[in-house]
């Protein structure tokens, strides 16, 4: 069970991770601040590069920590914060993928929320440090503050009509 959750760890928090840096930067293909604030802006949301820097943080530090199996209950409720909005923009075109739709922050949510509720398993900075095992009802309140988090973003952020 421990070498599963460390490939689910390590997969999932490093996508998420990579996500974030290609928000902010030209690395791993990202096309920069710049792309990343267009990229926000056609998806109608306000802030310019603040937005993009805020999402792309928040990608790097919830994936790092969740790669690291670093204080995994606030990793979890940061990715689906972030992946939260990711959904909400990509909710009308449907579950899909290949129609650009919610399926990849879908399962990165779903991912998230199961290691919240399994804990990170031996193999992690939580378990080094003592931290675990973090109690089942943990994961209620990550869902909760996750899912809560990322509408309240889209709700502040988003403009009704994109510019």
């Amino acid at each position: 069970m421990d070498t599963g959750l460390l490939i689910l760890r390590l997969l999932a928090g490093l996508l998420i991770a990579g996500h974030g840096v290609q928000k902010i930067s030209t690395r791993l293909g990202g096309h920069g601040l710049d792309g990343g604030t267009r990229e926000f802006r056609a998806d109608g949301f306000r802030g310019g590069a603040l937005t993009a820097l805020a999402a792309g943080g928040g990608q790097i530090g919830s994936g790092l920590l969740l790669a690291a199996g670093l204080l995994t209950p606030l990793a979890a409720t940061g990715a689906i914060g972030v992946m939260t909005v990711a959904l909400t923009v990509k909710w009308r075109n449907g579950l899909w993928v290949q129609n650009d739709g919610y399926e990849y922050p879908l399962v990165l949510i779903g991912t998230s929320a199961a290691l919240a509720a399994t804990g990170p398993g031996a193999w992690s900075l939580d378990r080094a440090l003592g931290l675990t095992p973090y109690p089942l009802w943990w994961t209620a309140l990550v869902l909760t503050a996750g899912v809560g988090s990322g509408l309240l973003t889209r709700l502040v952020l988003h403009r009704t009509t994109a510019a």
